[in-house]
């Protein structure tokens, strides 16, 4: 299927009805020009910006507090959990350590999205040592013949 942009170059489509590659874009990183203005007038700017947005947050403005709390003690995005976990040596061992994972689940230990990316972190893991026990057999049956 094609189509026409107004008088430029056709437009092809895959079979799957996405865009063949045409025009990437910019390259990554590249930075949009208004971006670039902005930046140039704030140079050197930065400690006076920042000293009269502390000024208004003590004067009561609570969207300046807002802005300077948030650079002050932002919202935490992940943290540490501590529960017993057994140790893994071969991949019949997670079965043991997702089930201590529901356990501190159901202990209140863990949160639910906690034990979910514990999990993540026990199946990658199990994944890594069932492919360690593979190669080693695939070695010894190579060995023996």
């Amino acid at each position: 299927m094609t189509h026409r942009n107004s008088g430029s170059t056709t437009d092809t489509r895959n079979p799957d009805g996405t865009f063949a590659p045409g025009n990437p874009g910019r390259p990554k990183g590249t930075r949009h020009k208004i971006t670039r203005a902005v930046e140039e007038l704030l140079e050197g700017e930065a400690e006076g910006i920042t000293r009269k947005a502390v000024e208004m947050a003590l004067e009561g403005d609570t969207t300046a507090m807002r802005l300077c709390l948030e650079r002050i003690a932002p919202a935490k995005k992940d943290a540490p959990v501590s529960f017993d976990l057994p140790e893994m040596k071969t991949a019949e061992d997670a079965t043991k350590a997702a089930q201590a994972v529901l356990k501190a689940v159901s202990e209140g230990e863990l949160t639910p999205s906690e034990a979910a990316s514990v999990m993540a972190l026990v199946e990658t893991y199990r994944r890594a040592l069932e492919t360690e026990e593979l190669e080693r057999r695939v070695a010894a049956l190579e060995s023996r013949t």
